[in-house]
């Protein structure tokens, strides 16, 4: 009971209770520690704002600023995200070293003032605590990364500012868990008053490294060509509309700067390294997007630029969509196919004189729908139809099973894939009657197999000469 009310007496910022409290029982502070693992006093006072109890609580004992809560938050942090800078003040005031205490994700206070853009909270933790500016997150982030990532452009210009102020220039190089510095988010999220003031505070562009590569190996620049094909997204709209970016460079102007910073491409990099070797330049070429042949150069694969899972799930989508199309097709054929497959034939009696073949089906023709009339009969269009289909649906199938081989429940997909060859099987038999229409079916299911195997035994004879021929 002496707990709630104690609780109760933090979140009014009753002082008379808690003398009362402390004078019945002096150890009162930490049988609460006890009694309430999740959340101490202060963390309550600092919640509710009331300044005077939380002072009181630091006179009778400034340890308990250092306790966490059970989301991992120190009471500086709830007050820095909070923005109760007074609060901030009287906790630092009485213990220094919570600046660089590391709570949830492994943050500090000024982490959560760059998320926040708290700006005069920023100053007070770098004044008290200096050395702060360099700690980083347990993703790799310092207070620089988490400012752009939250689009807190005005916390941001005040980072820098202290960066210089500090001598810390070198921060702004630091990269996150993956790899990206405060110059590739600042691109990536298109937010170009940040980009302009990276670029143009002078001690700032004396230090950065502008051809620094995250961890899939991209410069600034070449996250700018993906992101350039939108020039103002939704976001970066808001912000505009905010009055957060008082000064804007266009997409092409801010290449210019890039470039101008000895920016270049990462796949170019090996090209600039070969002794006066010509050097190709696609960045120009892109720059006119009513150029059709430059998008479709720009657009097609690049080993240097696309990461392998990007280029897999493309094609799992690919092959997923025409395996989907081809089975459609296969299990409802075209009115005209299973006409033209049907025996039935109209009676004598019926009135109706019998249908007279299609001009394409005509054996004198010498089209080539005529010539595979002469080898396939009247069923040509069916047997086609039906081989073209389960190629499609062969290849597609063929493309799933290479792209998921290690995957779990690999058992399931092959049993999955397996059945669905056969049910389109049966299915689609029933369009031709005979051994024939099994064999185009058969055929069209093994080809991408055979041709598949003919390549790698084409391969291998080809390495082998090729690696004889190097050492001799």
């Amino acid at each position: 009971m002496d707990g709630k009310n104690m609780l109760d007496a933090a979140r009014t910022g009753n002082l008379e209770v808690l003398k009362f409290f402390l004078e019945e029982n002096p150890s009162i502070l930490a049988d609460l520690r006890l009694m309430s693992p999740t959340e101490s006093l202060l963390h309550v006072a600092t919640k509710a704002g009331q300044l005077n109890f939380v002072h009181e609580l630091m006179k009778l004992d400034p340890e308990i600023a250092e306790e966490l809560n059970k989301d991992g938050f120190r009471p500086l942090d709830i007050a820095v995200i909070m923005g109760n800078l007074l609060i901030v003040k009287e906790l630092l005031k009485a213990n220094r070293k919570l600046c660089r205490l590391k709570g949830k994700d492994q943050r500090t206070a000024l982490h959560y003032a760059a998320i926040k853009g708290r700006i005069d909270i920023i100053d007070e933790l770098l004044s008290t605590c200096p050395d702060s500016i360099q700690d980083i997150t347990g993703h790799g982030e310092t207070f620089l990364h988490l400012s752009l990532k939250n689009y807190q452009c005005d916390a941001f210009s005040m980072s820098i500012k202290w960066l210089e102020r500090l001598g810390k220039e070198s921060v702004v190089n630091l990269g996150d868990c993956h790899g990206n510095t405060v110059l590739h988010i600042a691109v990536f999220t298109k937010q170009h008053a940040a980009i302009e003031l990276l670029l143009n505070s002078n001690r700032i562009r004396e230090t950065i490294n502008v051809n620094s590569t995250n961890a899939k190996r991209l410069t600034a620049l070449d996250i700018l060509d993906i992101v350039i094909e939108n020039s103002y997204d939704v976001r970066i709209r808001e912000i505009l509309q905010a009055g957060e970016v008082r000064e804007i460079l266009q997409p092409g102007e801010v290449r210019e700067i890039l470039q101008a910073e000895g920016e270049v491409r990462a796949q170019d990099a090996i090209t600039i390294r070969t002794e006066n070797s010509p050097k190709t330049e696609p960045i120009k070429q892109l720059e006119d997007p009513l150029h059709m042949m430059d998008w479709l150069e720009y657009f097609k694969f690049q080993k240097q630029r696309d990461s392998p899972d990007h280029v897999r799930n493309a094609l799992v989508v690919v092959a997923a969509l025409v395996a989907t199309v081809s089975f459609q097709a296969g299990m409802t054929p075209p009115a005209a196919i299973l006409h033209k497959t049907s025996d039935k034939q109209p009676s004598i009696g019926s009135g109706y004189p019998p249908p007279a073949p299609p001009p394409y089906f005509n054996p004198e023709g010498t089209t080539l729908r005529a010539a595979a009339a002469r080898i396939l009969g009247s069923n040509a269009a069916a047997q086609l139809f039906l081989f073209t289909n389960s190629l499609g649906l062969s290849a597609s199938v063929l493309i799933i099973m290479y792209l998921t081989i290690g995957f779990p429940f690999q058992w399931e997909i092959q049993i999955s894939v397996g059945a669905m060859m056969f049910t389109y099987g049966f299915a689609t038999g029933a369009i031709l009657e005979g051994r024939l229409g099994y064999f185009t079916l058969i055929s069209a299911y093994l080809l991408p197999y055979a041709l598949r195997l003919l390549a790698i035994a084409r391969r291998k004879p080809w390495k082998h000469w090729k690696q004889k021929s190097m050492h001799s």
